[in-house]
């Protein structure tokens, strides 16, 4: 089962080489990892998925836990959350016929196109996982130029909150 996790950490050096190292240590896989600075500076929040059974998820937070730089760790997956993740797509739009299909699906997907040149367009999508993967998935046929994904981030619904 697909898990979110979000860990509060110290904002200090070494801080993600010690969560990664944990997972690796274990042979656990990170599916997606973003980490960025919160409202305040001395912390950092860090936003994994990874794959697992309940067992194996709750020994991953438990030695989260244990990490000196960790201050707190949520599964938001447990609860209602919202999720989104940020993707970049180049795609060939070298025809007019070509350009117009790329900004249909651009509106399907709710979607903006964020660059143009006379060979290309750079398109950005924001939304669920599966919202991103259903894109590439209808560009297969069009293959396109470059794809860079930003990996998720989560925050829990209502009252649930990852603070100190």
């Amino acid at each position: 089962m697909r898990h979110i996790i979000s860990i509060l950490v110290e904002n200090e050096f070494g801080a993600l080489g010690r969560i990664a190292g944990l997972f690796t240590a274990r042979g656990y896989n990170i599916d997606s990892l973003t980490v960025a600075p919160t409202d305040d500076a001395t912390l950092s929040r860090v936003t994994l998925v990874t794959q697992g059974d309940d067992q194996i998820v709750e020994q991953i937070l438990k030695q989260l836990n244990k990490l000196l730089d960790v201050v707190r760790v949520l599964d938001i997956t447990e609860a209602t959350h919202i999720e989104r993740e940020l993707m970049l797509v180049k795609v060939q739009a070298t025809s007019g016929e070509a350009r117009e299909e790329f900004k249909r699906l651009a509106d399907i997907f709710d979607a903006k196109v964020v660059d143009v040149t006379d060979k290309t367009y750079t398109i950005e999508v924001i939304g669920r996982s599966s919202k991103l993967d259903a894109f590439i998935e209808l560009l297969d046929r069009k293959t396109p130029v470059e794809v860079v994904r930003s990996g998720v981030i989560g925050i829990a619904r209502g009252e649930k909150q990852l603070r100190i």
